[in-house]
């Protein structure tokens, strides 16, 4: 009875996992996928506490009573301008428990039988690799995101045959540690210490424009790791957990790389190799061509328009500007022009940055359209207001074949009507190239804040 009663709460918290992880595909659906994968976290760490009796009681209510305060001050105090750090660090964390529990499990598993002692070695060997590169690539990758070390990508002349080095005398420590059981504590820990620096050598030449990719392969990463520890522990819940994040986080991945048109390959690899040499500076691209105009200006446009597409970009969210983007749109809805957003897959440092802006600014999910759907319209659209974009706007990748982002799909705003650019300067975006859009006749540049230059633009429409 005790043992069906927790295979069944196992398959249970399963069933979970997969309803949380369906949920998660729409935005409508999206808080009550997370309640689900929760409740099912929930339901098989209290299983597997009850069944294996790990620890005394009191331990595990300290533990979760710690626990839970330091995740709901995590939750009620992060910036949204600083979810992209903590999903990574997250990743991270996760790495190193499949470190530590695949490790520990192993130290103190008795190998009288061998059949079962290749088991736990195998599976040890491939949680120790995945999970130290992932602690250790996240934390990097947690590095760039806080500006703790440069953004910028960062090696050194034959980076990637060391990378290549450090992954097969990894695989190599792996098959030791399988071969040689008995001599499992030194073969492993070996195999963590070479992973580790294998970690930060494969996140350290990924440069800013490609965090949202790497945060989607680490967090895949995490997954596998988690899946493996799931093999150690012979813990069915913790394998189906973990092969569902890791195959979610491959496909998410995946597209994450076609929207920003890199390979896998490269990612995996260390970035996307060099730089090529820009054809035109940016005081060619500029000089002479940029238009400033001030909110009053740009007010006047509003008055004639009958469409309007706001564009959200990184800018945005640090200028915490998506309410007053709210608050301008409902504003401009009220007088019965349609507003839409257009989101770009990449735009910010996450894999869905602006969508989780937006939500909580309770702009309605059916007004956000993705890159296919919205660029056919932009020829119909009177005004587009980008509001701390670049990359994903910049047409040198439909029309430089030289150009470091040649062939990335970009949001086509300058075939609107007209555009209007919220930014503080002409600074390069992540990529590092200046953006004609900037420059074009129909395109007029309000430099400032990102919330401050909205708030006077309504302020302005209000006045007129």
């Amino acid at each position: 009875m005790r043992t069906t009663l927790i295979v069944g709460t196992y398959l249970l918290a399963s069933a979970l996992f997969i309803l949380g992880l369906k949920g998660l595909t729409h935005p409508r659906t999206a808080v009550r996928g997370n309640l689900l994968g929760a409740l099912g976290m929930f339901l098989a760490v209290v299983v597997t506490l009850v069944d294996r009796r790990i620890v005394d009681w009191t331990v595990i209510l300290a533990g979760l009573v710690v626990g839970s305060a330091l995740g709901a001050i995590v939750a009620t105090k992060i910036q949204m301008t600083a979810m992209p750090q903590l999903v990574a660090l997250f990743n991270g964390l996760g790495g190193a428990a499949s470190v530590l529990v695949a490790g520990a499990a192993l130290m103190g598993f008795g190998l009288s039988e061998k059949s079962l002692a290749l088991q736990y070695a195998a599976a040890s060997a491939v949680a120790g690799l995945i999970g130290a590169v992932t602690f250790w690539g996240s934390l990097v990758a947690f590095g760039k995101l806080q500006v703790l070390i440069p953004e910028r990508a960062m090696s050194f002349t034959g980076q990637r045959v060391f990378n290549a080095v450090l992954a097969v005398l990894a695989l190599g420590l792996g098959a030791a540690l399988i071969v040689s059981p008995e001599s499992s504590g030194t073969w492993y820990w070996a195999l963590v210490g070479v992973a580790t620096v294998l970690g930060v050598s494969l996140v350290m030449p990924i440069g800013g424009a490609d965090m949202p990719v790497v945060i989607a392969l680490l967090n895949s990463y995490s997954g596998l790791a988690a899946a493996a520890t799931g093999f150690v522990l012979m813990n069915n819940v913790l394998i189906i957990a973990g092969a569902l994040v890791g195959a979610s986080g491959l496909i998410l991945t995946r597209i994450m790389c076609q929207a920003m048109n890199r390979s896998l390959t490269a990612v995996l690899f260390g970035g996307a190799g060099p730089p090529t040499e820009m054809k035109m500076t940016a005081d060619e691209v500029y000089g002479g061509k940029v238009k400033s105009a001030t909110p009053d200006e740009v007010a006047l446009l509003f008055d004639g328009a009958r469409r309007v597409v706001m564009v959200p970009g990184y800018g945005m969210a640090v200028a915490q500007a998506q309410h007053a983007v709210a608050e301008l749109a409902d504003w401009l809805e009220a007088r019965g022009i349609e507003v839409e957003y257009a989101i770009h897959p990449v735009a910010g440092r996450m894999p869905g940055h602006m969508n989780v802006l937006l939500a909580e600014a309770d702009i309605p999910y059916e007004k956000l359209k993705d890159l296919d759907t919205i660029n056919p319209t932009f020829e119909q659209t009177d005004v587009v207001l980008v509001n701390g974009a670049n990359d994903i706007v910049n047409p040198l990748a439909r029309t430089d074949s030289s150009s470091i982002i040649a062939g990335m799909p970009i949001l086509d705003v300058d075939k609107a009507r007209t555009v209007v650019v919220v930014k503080r300067s002409l600074a390069p975006g992540f990529a590092g190239i200046p953006n004609p859009l900037f420059a074009a006749d129909n395109t007029l540049m309000m430099f400032g804040d990102g919330k401050k230059m909205v708030l006077e633009l309504i302020a302005a429409l209000k006045s007129t």
